[in-house]
Formats: C-alpha cells, sequence, structure tokens
C-alpha cells in the first residue's frame, strides 16, 4: 500500500469514526448472547436470547438498539431507530435555540468619581442588568490613591446599593493589584 493509499484510507477510517461515535449499535452489530429486551412500547418482555429479540423486531419491522451497553445483561429497546436519531437532534437543536448567553459587561470608576458620571454609569448598569447580564464594577487606583483603597470600596458599596432594584452582589469587593471589583447579578 502507498503513502498516499495509506492516509487516504485513515482519513476514511476518522471520518467514519466521528460520524458513528454518537449512534448506538443496532440489529446485526450487538454481539450479546442474551439481552433484557423491552418493546416499542416501554413494556419489558423479559431476558432473551439475541436471535430471538433480533426475530421480534424485524416482525414489527422495527429496529433492535442496545441502550444500556453497561447493564448486565445489556438492555435493548425495539423502535425505528431513524426516527430516534431525528428527535434527538431536533432536541439538540432545540436546547441550542433556547440557550440564553450571559455576558459580562464591565463599568470602571475611579475612587473619586463626580455624582453625575456615577449616576450616568449607575443608568447604564442598570440597563445591562435588566437585559441579563451580569456587570463587573471596577474601580483602578493610580499612584497614590493606592493608599486610600477604602474610599474605593465606599464607591463600589454605594454603586451596589444603587443598583439593589436590578441585581445584587455576588461577593463582597476583591483587591487584586492596582483594581478593586465585585460583580454584580441580575435579580
Amino acid at each position: 500500500m502507498s503513502g498516499e493509499t495509506a492516509l487516504l484510507f485513515c482519513k476514511y477510517i476518522w471520518r467514519w469514526l466521528i460520524i458513528n461515535k454518537n449512534e448506538l449499535p443496532i440489529n446485526e452489530e450487538i454481539r450479546d448472547k442474551e439481552v433484557r429486551l423491552i418493546d416499542e412500547n416501554g413494556d419489558m418482555v423479559g431476558i432473551v436470547g439475541i436471535k430471538e429479540a433480533q426475530a421480534f423486531a424485524n416482525q414489527k419491522n422495527l429496529d433492535l438498539v442496545k441502550i444500556a451497553p453497561q447493564a448486565v445483561p445489556p438492555v435493548c429497546k425495539v423502535m425505528d431507530y431513524g426516527k430516534y436519531l431525528f428527535d434527538q437532534a431536533k432536541k439538540e437543536k432545540e436546547a441550542r435555540k433556547n440557550q440564553k448567553v450571559v455576558e459580562i459587561k464591565e463599568i470602571r470608576l475611579s475612587p473619586s468619581i463626580d455624582e453625575h458620571d456615577f449616576g450616568f454609569k449607575l443608568k447604564n448598569a442598570s440597563k445591562f442588568l435588566k437585559e441579563g447580564n451580569k456587570v463587573k464594577v471596577s474601580v483602578r487606583f493610580r499612584g497614590r490613591e493606592m493608599n486610600y483603597t477604602q474610599q474605593g470600596e465606599k464607591v463600589l458599596l454605594k454603586f451596589a446599593e444603587g443598583l439593589s432594584e436590578f441585581g445584587a452582589p455576588d461577593k463582597k469587593p476583591k483587591l487584586e493589584g492596582k483594581n478593586m471589583s465585585m460583580i454584580v447579578v441580575p435579580k
């Protein structure tokens, strides 16, 4: 086998493994001697041999699917496998559609912020919280301001108090290097 042919063969096998990794063993792929059989209505038939289980599934024109391979004996269900895969894909798509991505918006303050600027940033933070986003409020200390970190903490607590209608602080303000920050989560 030449190198190019071997590479193509490996790509084919790899693609096959990726496509089939989420699929369950069905019909002739099931190699166990006996299985616990469940019919299409969800009722327990009992522990039967694999040939008998496959005959039961063929009689109803459905597939025999191994749904619990780790059980002893493995559990197999009689179902329409194509419809099952379609329903699974539909559920996954619906779950992705309903998924809400929460963003963290950041608002920066200074320890000596003016009242008007404070109100403006408070209004923006309340808008972010109404939209369902988290807000990270931080105060940056420059130069000698590092000696007055308690003033920055007071500003953050006052800010959290102003947002109490829309959200609550996740934790107390925390000093990390030259920044003090806290996260406000929506109610």
